[in-house]
């Protein structure tokens, strides 16, 4: 197992959650509008071929659940993968997917 570990970058109007693993190239990412205080925008996720297989853009997305959940955000999945993950886990989730 890989530890992941993932920083995430604040602006006023968007976010950048940036995701390494030590001793793996390259770095994954998700990507965040903000519309409001207590709405955003998850716009992009991506991850390197050199991580693929490796959990790495599942990790940003629970990132991504649980800064939403600790600030009283609700999350638009624009994104693809964002969607899917929202889709599959939408029971445990509907506090936060902004459908």
């Amino acid at each position: 197992m890989v530890d992941i570990k993932i920083i995430r970058a604040d602006t006023a109007s968007r976010a950048c959650c940036v995701a390494t693993a030590e001793g793996v190239a390259g770095e994954g990412d998700l990507t965040i509008s903000k519309l409001s205080a207590t709405l955003i925008i998850a716009d992009h996720t991506g991850v390197p071929d050199t991580m693929r297989g490796m959990g790495v853009a599942g990790a940003l997305v629970g990132r991504l659940v649980s800064d939403a959940r600790a600030a009283g955000q609700r999350i638009v999945p624009l994104c693809p993968f964002v969607l899917a993950q929202a889709q599959r886990h939408k029971a445990d989730w509907a506090d936060v997917i902004q459908w």
